[in-house]
């Protein structure tokens, strides 16, 4: 008997269908030497810190610290206990087991951690499932692969787990216990991956503060050539610009345009014609389609996140979501005319743009070595119902759709001049554009992500000149402009930075170990990240934008530099890819945390953590003080007399802002 063991029941069913495995048991379904069953997510989690010794129970204690387990110990979640008990009886009924929970690193954790548990000894094998539409599970079913293959995600993903519990609990109590003694009555929440992302948006938040505009000056020459009129751009001598090469001597930019004006004439003293192509774009990854969804329609990561899901697992309408690549294999070809006609039976008005497409075009996205453990997110060949979309459903779902439709169109192609010309012995310089084959980009030219128009761009065109040819100039004007403040991180570029966070740090030799792409967190965790320090109240929403609150500016001058240190993190994610890949073992990545853990405790107690205390409404009974706290319900405040007065103020409109669903961890 063979035990397929997915992740969620809505999994199950889509196995079990395919399986053939109809027969109905208490958490369970059965078919001729076949049982499928399902976890609820995480039906196991680690200890609490009192397990470990009461002395780490309530109240905290700071002189105890730092909480290392050993052995860790997990124990099995209450609210989804009878779930495990169905399969760890039938653990004892089978000979072998498939994994079949999401394909990634929390996926593998589900499943094995629950093998373990059990002392599970059997055969394993994996299921990797890129999408969820019959022909897909099929596929998936004829090539199951060996367990040993992804064992490797498993160890990881303890070890990632593990480090964040570590930093979580430790750190969260010491940074906590050391702003009660100052008078602070809330948690400060700390976390491995939280904290780093938090002090990127603080530092933002610091730079634009205090930045300081500086002037500086363009000369711009409209001339006339060709029966056309067109503007060319001063290009200042180095003795007077800036490190950025915009001048910053007003006397000398006003000599220019008055020599322009005098000279009435530009000569042409090079110029260059040449063909530009540009490539479709990619597939999406989880991070870039959380960026576009951002820009288009203002989209959290979390909405994200969860819109992708819906799409993977309950429509079945495009593949697996939480993917770093947006790359496809090769042998994803030969499925071309299927996803076609899947599109074609779902969207029919998509009809004859599909029959123009040319699926004998080889685009870049077909790329085998780019591919890591999954491709990039693309329709499935399934047909799906539209209808049962809501908004941001098919809003996504079309972004995803066009992507992988633009693969079967020409590169866009455009003619881009370049001239340089002399005015009066100074270089001006000035560039057109007009579009040939407008190309794989008719499919964008009617939405809000194109950044420039077919008709912008030829409104760049130049007139027909060549070398010594020359111009009238009509006119010269100088522009005054001030050099502008960074903008604060949106949704999109928070994303974008938690990607690279290589680019954010200064630090040679941690820069120097760093891969180009090493990011804070994963595709499938950024999103949690966010929403974990906008529920925290470290960041809030003004318009677009994220800002960091008073709280969250003190506790990043509380905490020493290393805990902060975006590239320390992303060294982590990278020695974690080092386990994945059986390089490093699960030992050693977790001893080094063990010694990084003791380091930012000791580190910790130095330092001194002055908090803001965030003004708070009176107790409408006493008029007395009140103290935020967490209930049930949510969170409100009450007296800080209680129990002794029970005046409460409520906080509004809690009942709208439900959480969003995720796999994310607590600690981060």
């Amino acid at each position: 008997m063979r035990l397929f063991l997915c992740e969620k029941p809505s999994q199950g069913r889509d196995i079990a269908a395919v399986l053939g495995a109809t027969k109905r048991g208490t958490g369970f379904l059965q078919g001729p030497d076949v049982t499928v069953t399902w976890a609820i997510g995480h039906l196991l989690e680690a200890a609490s810190p009192e397990t470990y010794g009461t002395q780490f129970g309530r109240p905290w204690n700071i002189s105890v610290l730092p909480i290392l387990p050993a052995p860790w110990q997990m124990v099995v979640k209450k609210e989804t206990e009878d779930q495990f008990k169905t399969i760890a009886k039938l653990l004892k009924q089978v000979d072998e087991v498939v994994i079949a929970t999401d394909a990634d690193r929390e996926g593998e954790v589900i499943a094995r951690e629950l093998l373990d548990f059990c002392r599970w000894r059997g055969p394993v094998h994996r299921l990797w499932l890129s999408a969820l539409d019959e022909p897909s599970i099929r596929d998936a079913l004829h090539n199951i692969r060996p367990g040993n293959q992804t064992l490797g995600l498993y160890l990881a993903g303890l070890g990632r787990a593990r480090a964040d519990w570590l930093t979580g609990m430790n750190l969260t109590r010491l940074y906590t216990l050391k702003g009660r003694e100052k008078g602070f009555d809330g948690v400060l929440s700390i976390g491995r991956v939280q904290t780093p992302t938090l002090s990127l948006v603080v530092n933002r938040d610091r730079e634009i503060a205090a930045f300081v505009p500086k002037p500086y000056w363009q000369v711009k020459a409209t001339l006339q050539g060709g029966n056309m009129a067109f503007v060319a751009q001063w290009v200042p001598a180095k003795m007077y610009t800036d490190e950025e090469k915009r001048c910053v001597h007003q006397a000398i930019a006003q000599q220019v345009a008055q020599l322009c004006r005098q000279a009435g004439k530009a000569q042409v003293i090079e110029q260059e014609k040449k063909r530009e192509a540009e490539a479709a774009p990619l597939a999406f990854s989880l991070g870039t389609l959380q960026q576009a969804c951002a820009k288009l329609w203002d989209m959290s990561p979390q909405q994200v996140l969860d819109t992708a899901q819906s799409l993977y697992e309950t429509h079945k309408a495009t593949t697996y979501p939480r993917t770093d690549c947006g790359f496809l294999p090769a042998s994803m070809r030969d499925e071309i005319p299927v996803v076609l006609a899947a599109l074609v039976k779902t969207d029919p008005s998509l009809t004859s743009l599909v029959a123009g497409l040319d699926t004998r075009l080889v685009s870049r996205i077909w790329n085998d070595k780019k591919i890591t453990a999954h491709h990039g997110i693309i329709p499935t060949k399934n047909a799906c119902d539209l209808s049962k979309m809501n908004d941001a459903e098919r809003h996504v779902y079309e972004l995803i759709r066009r992507h992988y439709l633009a693969q079967f169109l020409p590169l866009h192609e455009s003619d881009v001049t370049r001239i340089e010309l002399s005015i009066g012995g100074q270089l001006f310089r000035t560039a057109g554009r007009v579009i040939v084959v407008p190309g794989w980009k008719v499919l964008f030219s009617a939405t809000a992500d194109k950044k420039v128009s077919a008709q912008d761009e030829e409104d760049n065109a130049l007139p027909a000149l060549n070398k010594g040819d020359v111009c009238n100039v009509t006119q010269a004007e100088v522009k005054d402009l001030k050099t502008k403040a960074p903008l604060h991180f949106t949704f999109d570029t928070l994303i974008a930075a938690m990607m690279n966070a290589a680019s954010y740090v200064t630090d040679l030799a941690l820069k120097k170990v760093l891969k180009e792409n090493a990011g804070l967190g994963t595709e499938a965790t950024r999103a949690g990240i966010i929403d974990t320090l906008l529920k925290r109240g470290y960041i809030i929403i003004k318009g677009r934008y994220l800002r960091a609150t008073d709280v969250a500016m003190d506790l990043m001058d509380a905490l020493p530099g290393l805990l902060k240190e975006p590239g320390m993190t992303a060294l982590w994610e990278q020695a974690l890819d080092e386990v994945a890949a059986g390089r490093m073992s699960l030992d050693d990545f977790m001893s080094r945390q063990t010694s990084w853990t003791r380091q930012l405790v000791s580190q910790g107690m130095e330092q001194n953590v002055a908090i803001r205390l965030p003004p708070t409404p009176v107790c409408p009974l006493c008029g007395s003080k009140t103290r935020l706290r967490r209930g049930e319900k949510g969170t409100f405040y009450s007296c800080e007399k209680y129990p002794t007065c029970k005046g409460v103020v409520n906080i509004p409109d809690q009942a709208k802002k439900k959480p969003a669903k995720s796999r994310k961890p607590k600690h981060n």
